[in-house]
C-alpha cells in the first residue's frame, strides 16, 4: 500500500529481488545479472540508472515513468556494471555479463585450435588473461593491489595454465582424439586453481571486508576471503565444464559420423553454436551455487577478529561478505 501519491511500494534496492537462501532464488538473480545485453548499454545509461537507483535508495520515491519492474530492470542494469564494493563501473570485458559472448569466443578457439603447439600457447594466453580480467574485476573487497602485485600475480597465472596446457598436450598424442579435445579443459580447472587465488591475492594477504547483517564493518577476515575464493573456484570450474567436455565430445561423436566431411570448416561455427549454448546459461546457474553475500560464524574468525567481534559486536552470532564471482 502507498503512503501517498509519491511513495513506491516497500522495495529494498539494498537486496536482490529474489530469494538469496533458495537455488531457484539466486539463479534468477543471476539471469538477470549476468544477462549478455547488459553489456550493450552506453556509459550514459549506466549512469543514470546509478543516479536512479541511488536517488531511490535515499528517498525511497519511484522515478517519474517508473513502476516496480522497471526499477528492478534499472538496478540489476546497475548492478551489472558497478562493483559492489568499490562502487566503481567495472571495465565492460571484465562483468559478468560479458561473461557469456567472450567464453564462447575463446573456449570455441580453445576446443578448436588444441593441436598445434603455437594454437595451445595463444588460446591459453588469451585465456588467462581474459580470466585475470574477470577474477581482478570481480574481486571481493576494495582494497587497491599495488600494480606490482598484480603484474606478478598474471604472470604466475599465465604461466601455471600454459605449463599445464602443454604439459597434458605431451601426454595425449597418442591417446584417442577425444582426449586431446579435452585438454583444454583440464587446463583450464588447473589454471583457475592458480589464477584466481593469484589474482586475488591481496584479499588472502590483508582479509575481505566482514559486515554485520546491518552494513556495520566489522573488519577484514583472511578466513572469509580463503573460503570465498575457494568457493569461487569451485563455481568456475563447474561453469567450465558443460562448453569444454560436452562440446568436445558431441563434435568428436559428430565427425566420426562424417557430418563435416564435404565442409570440414563448418565444425567451427558448430562449435561455437554448441560453446554458446552452454554458456549463456551455465554462467548464471553456476553463480548460483553459492550466494554472493556469503556469511561466516563468529567462531570461524581468525583469533584477534574474533576478540574485536565479540567485544564490539556481540550480540551477533555472524557475519557477512561479498565472495566475488
Amino acid at each position: 500500500m502507498l503512503s501517498n501519491a509519491n511513495m513506491a511500494p516497500v522495495i529494498n534496492l539494498n537486496k536482490p529481488r529474489y530469494d538469496q537462501s533458495t537455488y531457484i532464488g539466486r539463479a534468477k538473480h543471476f539471469m538477470l545479472l549476468t544477462n549478455p545485453l547488459n553489456c550493450l548499454a552506453s556509459d550514459k545509461e549506466l549512469d543514470e540508472a546509478k543516479e536512479i537507483v541511488n536517488n531511490f535508495k535515499k528517498s525511497g520515491r519511484m522515478p517519474p515513468g517508473y513502476d516496480e519492474e522497471k526499477l528492478w530492470r534499472t538496478k540489476y542494469l546497475y548492478d551489472s556494471a558497478f562493483h559492489p564494493d568499490t562502487g566503481e563501473k567495472m571495465m565492460t570485458i571484465g562483468r559478468m555479463s560479458a561473461q557469456a559472448p567472450m567464453n564462447t569466443l575463446i573456449t570455441g578457439g580453445m576446443i578448436t585450435f588444441y593441436k598445434s603447439t603455437a594454437a595451445t600457447i595463444f588460446w591459453q594466453w588469451i585465456n588467462q588473461t581474459f580470466n585475470a580480467v574477470v577474477n581482478y574485476t570481480n574481486r571481493s573487497g576494495d582494497a587497491p593491489m599495488p600494480t606490482s602485485q598484480l603484474v606478478a600475480s598474471y604472470c604466475g597465472a599465465c604461466g601455471g595454465a600454459l605449463g599445464t596446457a602443454l604439459y597434458l598436450n605431451s601426454k595425449v598424442k597418442n591417446m584417442s582424439p577425444v582426449f586431446a579435445r579435452l585438454v583444454p579443459f583440464a587446463a583450464v580447472c588447473g589454471a583457475n586453481f592458480i589464477n584466481i587465488p593469484m589474482m586475488r591475492s591481496g584479499e588472502l594477504i590483508n582479509g575481505t571486508p566482514i559486515f554485520t547483517s546491518d552494513g556495520q564493518r566489522v573488519g577484514n577476515s583472511k578466513v572469509a576471503a580463503r573460503t570465498g575464493i575457494s568457493l569461487v573456484v569451485i563455481s568456475r570450474v563447474i561453469m567450465a565444464m558443460p562448453g569444454m567436455t560436452l562440446c568436445p565430445i558431441v563434435t568428436n561423436a559428430a565427425v566420426r559420423r562424417g557430418w563435416f566431411c564435404h565442409r570440414p570448416m563448418m565444425v567451427i561455427p558448430f562449435q561455437l553454436f554448441l560453446v554458446g549454448l552452454c554458456v549463456t546459461f551455465a554462467t548464471p546457474l553456476c553463480c548460483a551455487l553459492f550466494s554472493q553475500t556469503a556469511s561466516i560464524s563468529v567462531d570461524s574468525l581468525e583469533p584477534e577478529l574474533k576478540e574485536l567481534a565479540k567485544k564490539k559486536f556481540s550480540r551477533y552470532k555472524e557475519f557477512y561478505y561479498n565472495k566475488g564471482l
